[in-house]
């Protein structure tokens, strides 16, 4: 169906490029991304939002236009309510560390964040005193909505947030968001999802969620590293200190007091990755392109093959529901007896298919059930295709097989 985006890619233009199923961490670049990139650096290299000459101008009147197209993609209320960031790590610190605490006050996360959305409440924890709590999945990694609801009820009035991965990176397992969040809300709490693994794959409408916070991860929408953004509702931004104070966050400062900047410059402290936001406006206009119904359909279909082969063969354990329409494009697997990392060197050095190996930024997932050496995970994409996918499927089991 993408086939013929695949030349879209310049690292996809060899004569015989590796299979890339390492999405879920990073996607590949299209080429208008690069060139984006390329053309800050060689054409207007200026510094947005301070100095008022030609350069300058022209990166400002781009930031602008990036943050306006982001918040159309997301269909925010407001275009001042899209916050630049690193990463999806970055924009969930902020929410977490930007926000008013009292000892006592309840944080929900489940038992399969990554450690963006855990460690930080952790922190919190430890520092300020706050209760975070943490919602079992059922025995399939899927979300529990009883538990749910039950540990919204136990919390009662000091329920102060949930905060919940859009779709698990270590699964690919969806969240039911808008249901959780409806129940969250009628607890009077807060809502933050981690958008990073869903953004790319499917339309996400906060104003639809219900939610009040989203962070997400402009790499893994094939836009440029380093690049990440918040969205947050501005009466919770405007209530909000930033976590990265300095350059361009304040309206004015003295010697002994200072007057915060309006959203979203209060968060967007010093000077910030330009080229990256130019590159960013270019991987929005290409995802926007997009029929993401579509994309996420692919990648099913990609991850029914990949499943088909492996299902059945003894030491190969699938995280998640046998059914790959439950798990999106990612097919996280356990090796019996194998060390995950070895497999994954060999699938590089044998046979050009690249796969994550490892924790995944999930530790606490293998940590509670006693697995050391993680899991291997393929995650595919818009430009991955059926020879690519059964090329690592079949390599996986001969490997297991060999090596088991």
């Amino acid at each position: 169906m993408f086939r013929a985006r695949r030349n879209d890619f310049p690292t996809l233009r060899a004569d015989s490029p590796p299979a890339y199923l390492d999405n879920a961490c990073m996607t590949l670049r299209p080429q208008s991304v690069v060139d984006a990139i390329q053309s800050y650096y060689e054409v207007t290299p200026g510094c947005g939002g301070r100095s008022v000459h030609r350069y300058a101008n022209v990166v400002s009147r781009r930031m602008a236009t990036t943050r306006r197209k982001l918040a159309e993609l997301f269909n925010a209320p407001q275009t001042g309510e899209m916050i630049f960031t690193k990463n999806a790590t970055h924009s969930l610190n902020q929410v977490a560390k930007g926000l008013e605490w009292s000892k006592g006050d309840v944080v929900l996360t489940t038992d399969r964040e990554h450690n963006s959305n855990l460690v930080p409440w952790l922190q919190l924890e430890q520092e300020q005193g706050i209760d975070h709590r943490v919602i079992r999945s059922n025995p399939d990694n899927t979300f529990d909505m009883e538990a749910f609801e039950t540990a919204c009820a136990d919390a009662g009035s000091k329920l102060k947030m949930i905060s919940l991965s859009h779709v698990g990176n270590l699964d690919g397992i969806a969240t039911p968001v808008k249901e959780a969040a409806k129940v969250a809300k009628d607890h009077g709490a807060l809502v933050c999802i981690d958008g990073a693994q869903s953004t790319p794959h499917m339309k996400v409408d906060v104003q639809d969620l219900g939610i009040d916070f989203m962070a997400f991860s402009i790499h893994k929408m094939m836009g440029p590293s380093g690049m990440g953004g918040l969205w947050g509702r501005m009466e919770l931004l405007e209530n909000m200190r930033s976590i990265n104070a300095g350059g361009s966050t304040v309206e004015s400062s003295g010697y002994d007091s200072f007057v915060w900047a309006k959203p979203p410059d209060r968060f967007e402290g010093g000077l910030g990755n330009y080229a990256g936001i130019l590159g960013t406006e270019a991987a929005i206009d290409y995802i926007s392109e997009l029929d993401l119904d579509a994309v996420h359909e692919h990648e099913v279909h990609l991850n029914r093959i990949m499943t088909s082969v492996i299902k059945d063969v003894d030491g190969i354990n699938i995280i998640g529901p046998t059914d790959a329409a439950k798990r999106g494009g990612i097919c996280s697997v356990l090796l019996d007896g194998i060390d995950a990392h070895d497999v994954a060197i060999l699938l590089d050095e044998a046979v050009g298919v690249m796969v994550r190996s490892g924790m995944h930024c999930v530790h606490s997932w293998f940590n509670d059930r006693g697995i050391d050496n993680g899991s291997l995970r393929a995650s595919a994409y818009l430009y991955n295709t059926e020879e690519e996918v059964r090329l690592f499927a079949d390599t996986l089991v001969e490997a297991v097989q060999t090596l088991g």
